[in-house]
């Protein structure tokens, strides 16, 4: 029977499970090499999908763990600091200690956790998917070993019987010649 034609007993043999045991990965992989279809999936699908909210999460959690952003930052606040304590003096209108600066930057820390959590959740989505389908094209690529190693084992086998059904036919011919020769 052909692996197409017996997913049950494929999945026992391969997987060694009988197939209402076989969890959703396996499942779909058995069905998939029984078909001689390709397991690997197009992983950026799933970004094609992302709301505007997702993207945009993930653009600021990019900037926000970046260089770039560190470098502006620092200057912003050095300027800040130089504009209200050496240039204005007197007149700044956010003196030392800064306590509006300081406002500033704990509100923007309370946004800017929350949206850097929903970049990392995004990414671990995705991270499991291609995890998923990793998992997948490795068992596949077990069990097309495997059934290769089946069919080198067979062939080895209808090898070896055509060479012993040849050596002894030799045999039977060396036989009657012996037995002509002595008469």
């Amino acid at each position: 029977m052909t692996r197409a034609s017996n997913p049950a007993a494929a999945a026992l043999r391969w997987i060694g499970k009988s197939r209402p045991n076989l969890d959703e990965n396996e499942l779909a992989v058995v069905e998939q090499v029984g078909q001689r279809r390709a397991i690997s999936t197009q992983l950026h699908d799933a970004d094609n999908t992302a709301t505007f909210g997702e993207r945009l999460a993930d653009g600021v959690a990019a900037f926000g763990g970046s260089w770039r952003f560190i470098l502006i930052f620092t200057g912003l606040l050095l300027a800040w600091t130089v504009l209200n304590t050496e240039l204005l003096g007197r007149t700044a209108f956010d003196p030392y200690p800064y306590v509006f600066l300081n406002l500033l930057l704990s509100m923007t820390a309370a946004l800017q956790a929350p949206v850097i959590m929903m970049s990392q959740n995004r990414q671990n989505a995705r991270d499991r998917l291609s995890a998923e389908s990793d998992y997948a094209v490795n068992l596949k690529a077990e069990i097309e070993i495997m059934a290769l190693h089946e069919k080198f084992d067979a062939m080895r086998a209808d090898q070896i019987i055509a060479l012993l059904e040849k050596q002894q036919a030799q045999i039977d011919e060396l036989t009657a010649l012996l037995k002509n020769q002595r008469t």
